[in-house]
């Protein structure tokens, strides 16, 4: 009776291995759902729309994409951890899991899933209302010592990339400024405008259209190289080294599967969203916007995801801003 149990284990166990090889080898044998962190119309739904087509057409399959908001991302990212890891449902979002844990926002990170790409990134700056009596990065940071906290700065919260930008400048140099918060970059943008705030830290991406227009003055890019969007505008990394190991840095949009996955099927939608990343309007898209491609897999995802984790929850931990240290979770100090 045992060897003949023995025997069906051997058998069953065999049976699977054939059958996730066959599984891998025909994938996708059906639609593949494409869970979006975000909602319609915004950055992360936009990217993801445009670069998986061109994906789909090197799967040969179908990716239906949905929006499922909430929790900062935290919904979407638990519905896919909850599914099987069979390559079926893709997790497309922002950089905002790798902050849940010392946010207390949730208990799941990017460390749960496998990285297909990490497709692009954006570009931090600072920018200013037209108002402001300082143009350059060295006379701002004079006039709020000389002021302290009169300046206003425009914020989105905790664990935003505001929060996180201001933690950067503050961790060099003295910077005792009041933070005002609003409920996304686009409403504080218009606050920075109308002179509720002066100074906002903002993805380039978000602020462009207002510099470009006129409507707002950019002080210094949160970067270690201009960029072609704004070439005269100088970056952060250039005129002061002392910040330059914080960068590159910045949001980013990435594709995810749930730990587990078969490797071939890995496989197959790195390929496929590889080649997304390249196409001609994905690029595009990315340089109207000020974004940069990154199209990150394997070894070189995972470490931009352990320094990017690393550099901004520590950032934000020494600024007080987290509800437990990134030491509880074994997140190393950059």
């Amino acid at each position: 009776m045992k060897k003949t149990f023995v025997k069906f284990a051997a058998v069953a166990a065999l049976g699977t291995a054939l059958g996730t090889a066959v599984f891998a080898q025909d994938y996708p044998g059906k639609e593949i759902q494409g869970i979006i962190q975000w909602g319609a119309g915004g950055s992360t739904d936009t990217v993801m729309r445009t670069v998986t087509p061109h994906a789909e057409e090197v799967l040969g399959g179908k990716v239906v994409m949905k929006n499922m908001t909430g929790g900062v991302g935290a919904i979407a990212t638990k519905f896919v951890y909850a599914q099987n890891p069979d390559g079926y449902t893709l997790l497309m979002g922002a950089e905002n899991p790798l902050l849940y844990k010392v946010m207390g926002l949730g208990d799941i990170d990017y460390s749960e899933f496998t990285p297909i790409n990490i497709l692009a990134r954006g570009v931090p700056i600072l920018v200013a209302n037209n108002d402001a009596p300082f143009d350059t990065f060295d006379e701002m940071v004079e006039y709020i010592q000389a002021h302290p906290n009169e300046v206003k700065f425009g914020s989105t919260g905790p664990g935003g990339l505001p929060s996180v930008v201001t933690s950067m400048i503050a961790s060099k140099t003295e910077l005792p400024v009041t933070q005002v918060p609003y409920d996304g970059d686009g409403p504080a943008l218009t606050a920075l405008q109308g002179g509720a705030v002066d100074v906002m830290p903002a993805v380039l991406g978000a602020a462009i259209e207002a510099i470009r227009g006129g409507r707002i003055k950019a002080i210094t890019l949160i970067d270690n190289k201009p960029t072609e969007v704004l070439p005269d505008l100088p970056a952060l990394g250039e005129t002061h080294p002392e910040y330059a190991d914080y960068f590159p840095w910045g949001p980013f949009f990435g594709v995810f599967v749930k730990n587990g996955t078969p490797d071939d099927v890995v496989a197959k939608l790195t390929e496929a969203y590889a080649e997304g990343a390249k196409s001609e309007d994905f690029v595009k898209l990315m340089a109207d916007r000020g974004y940069i491609v990154e199209s990150l897999s394997g070894q070189e995802a995972q470490d931009f995801l352990t320094k990017w984790q690393s550099l901004t929850t520590w950032l934000l931990h020494d600024a007080g801003e987290t509800k437990a240290s990134p030491e509880e979770f074994g997140i190393p100090k950059p």
